[in-house]
């Protein structure tokens, strides 16, 4: 691998990296709501046991993907539901965040045994895990093959670079979700920047399916261009700068 493809590889973990760190933060929220109910104890183990069963997901639904990667439907249906998931959410934090808080308490009032916890949290995992794969395939399938063999019906480098952000996600969710979750306390303009971001690459995934040689709408080369990878990147990054100063600076939480 020379150095402008191992530099290539890299700034795509990077970013895959922050992104998912983003992401888990936001999911961690998710999370630690759906097993606040129970003692420390159990709710320890059922964020554990649903982790678990998240990597599990994670790699299998990896491996079935990456025979599918190169069908044009299957990446028509990745990018309407990249879109679809960053339109929703963001539109949910703007517009609907009053109606939530009024049902907060309705809510409350409905506890889950932990087994049945659990299973809420192994479907919450779950849907974490495919926003964030569809993401990191997005983000990787346009990246160089490797000499590294096939995992599954994918490049070697590929499969392990979208592996690698999946598993640091995971540990981020699990062990640094702390410091993610201050940092969108004082910045929560990154919440929106990083499901813009989803959405951007979303537009990614449509670019890329429109170039597919099966549907042609758009040129090829340019869906594969070094001109299009730097507008993409460029506006990627306009994104995450843009969510970071338009924030508003809160005081971070801070951590018992």
């Amino acid at each position: 691998m020379d150095i402008s493809m191992l530099l290539e590889y890299g700034w795509v973990l990077f970013v895959l990296i922050l992104l998912e760190g983003l992401l888990a933060a936001d999911n961690a929220l998710v999370l630690a709501i759906m097993v606040k109910h129970l003692p420390e104890a159990e709710r320890k183990r059922a964020l554990f046991y649903g982790l678990a069963g998240a990597f599990v997901f994670r790699f299998g639904s990896l491996f079935v993907i990456s025979f599918l990667v190169d069908v044009w439907q299957v990446q028509a249906i990745g990018a309407l539901y990249l879109l679809f998931i960053a339109l929703n959410h963001i539109l949910r934090k703007l517009y609907f965040n009053k109606l939530k808080d009024k049902n907060e308490a309705e809510k409350e009032k409905k506890k889950s045994g932990f087994w049945f916890t659990v299973f809420k949290v192994e479907l919450a995992d779950i849907a974490f895990a495919v926003d964030s794969i569809l993401a990191a395939v997005a983000l990787a399938i346009t990246l160089p093959n490797t000499n590294l063999p096939k995992i599954g019906g994918m490049d070697g480098g590929k499969f392990l670079v979208i592996f690698t952000g999946g598993l640091i996600g995971l540990i981020i969710m699990r062990f640094a979700a702390n410091y993610f979750v201050s940092l969108l306390h004082s910045r929560p303009g990154l919440e929106i920047a990083a499901f813009t971001i989803v959405g951007w690459v979303g537009v990614k995934l449509v670019v890329l399916t429109l170039g597919h040689p099966d549907v042609g709408v758009i040129s090829y080369d340019f869906a594969h261009s070094l001109e299009w990878k730097l507008t993409f990147y460029f506006v990627l990054i306009g994104i995450a700068v843009a969510g970071w100063f338009l924030s508003n600076d809160r005081k971070p939480i801070e951590n018992n």
